[in-house]
């Protein structure tokens, strides 16, 4: 009997959910032992987290599904993702918290991760609400994009306004100034601020557009956060322990999120994690690294804003444009190219584990 093309595949080019959790779980693990001294550090907190949510998970998800809270599939969409239709959503409601909770508790309700975690649930609450509103009306219209960015805006300008007076004034190095490689400084002064609130609503929204393939935006962005977590433990102990919290949340949410999905994060986590990111980033004054350690989340955002831009200079008379990729983001064009969903996931955690090493090498 001859093999069907898919069956005699080679594993890698279709890794199944649960290889891809193992593959996850070792690069984290790589991660923490190469790039800090001391490893438990990190692994500790990741591990307490990535348990918890993984056990709150069993008890979250079916009460995801009691209450219908199920994923609006939208029709333009990779043909595939329709089988996808009712499988719960708002993911995000359950592991963040733990992951927060777990992190204050283990820095003694530090301030710096007080106002991290503070931001992550305020952009938590903003997806939350859209989640709700796509959930309630049966459709894809949730908030409007103006009052998602009205709410993002609001939050990262509250805390650059709490970052700004709580820092010692006078002092190196000052918070406005962007370390670059090989020793650079980018003293940005007023500009850093306007910076800052960019970064917030950058971040949020790439981690949100990330989110379109099982166990993508949750094991892309545990691997973030662990190597900000690794960036920072040596000056700022306590935001390295909720990077990790936050880490081991997205690998114990990866149990039911991990291909074939049990449960989506939504809007409800993914805005949150790159709100946390952010957050993080900035605090520690490491915007050079968070920019590194985002080069999946920004690369999905900027194949959009190809998207759109090209379609829109293509225009012609009827109204229609071009199409530089076969479908934004970029997950999207390598489904529709004949990737499959979990060579897309395993590609993009190991390109994202690279990043967290250059990250380190360039600090």
């Amino acid at each position: 009997m001859v093999s069907s093309p898919s069956s005699s595949a080679p594993w890698w080019q279709k890794p199944t959910g649960v290889q891809l959790t193992v593959l996850l779980t070792l690069l984290l693990a790589g991660l923490a032992l190469g790039l800090t001294a001391d490893a438990l550090t990190l692994l500790l907190p990741l591990g307490v987290s990535a348990l918890l949510s993984a056990a709150l998970g069993y008890g979250a998800v079916p009460l995801l599904r009691q209450f219908k809270a199920s994923q609006i599939i939208q029709e333009d969409g990779p043909q595939s993702h329709l089988k996808k239709a009712g499988t719960p959503t708002m993911g995000g409601i359950f592991f963040v918290p733990i992951a927060l909770a777990v992190a204050l508790i283990w820095t003694g309700g530090a301030l710096d991760a007080a106002a991290v975690s503070l931001v992550t649930l305020g952009y938590m609450g903003i997806g939350w609400i859209d989640d709700w509103q796509i959930l309630r009306r049966q459709s894809n219209k949730g908030l409007t994009p103006r009052q998602k960015l009205y709410l993002q805006i609001a939050i990262a300008v509250l805390f650059c306004a709490w970052v700004f007076w709580s820092q010692p004034k006078g002092l190196a190095p000052r918070i406005t100034d962007v370390n670059l490689p090989f020793g650079l400084v980018l003293p940005l002064g007023v500009f850093f601020w306007l910076l800052a609130v960019f970064t917030l609503v950058a971040e949020s929204n790439a981690t949100n557009l990330t989110d379109g393939v099982d166990g993508l935006a949750g094991g892309t962005g545990a691997l973030a956060f662990l190597g900000l977590g690794a960036l920072v433990v040596a000056d700022s102990p306590e935001l390295a322990v909720f990077c990790a919290c936050l880490a081991g949340g997205c690998l114990g949410f990866l149990v039911h999120n991990r291909n074939p999905a049990q449960v989506f994060m939504g809007d409800t986590g993914s805005l949150a994690l790159g709100g946390g990111l952010a957050a993080v980033g900035i605090l520690s004054g490491n915007l050079w690294g968070l920019l590194l350690l985002s080069g999946i989340f920004l690369l999905e955002s900027l194949s959009v804003i190809a998207q759109v831009g090209y379609y829109k200079a293509t225009k012609g008379p009827d109204g229609k444009g071009k199409r530089l990729l076969k479908m934004a983001p970029l997950h999207h064009h390598l489904e529709l190219s004949g990737w499959s969903e979990t060579q897309i996931v395993g590609s993009f955690y190991l390109a994202n584990a690279l990043l967290a090493l250059a990250a380190a090498l360039t600090r």
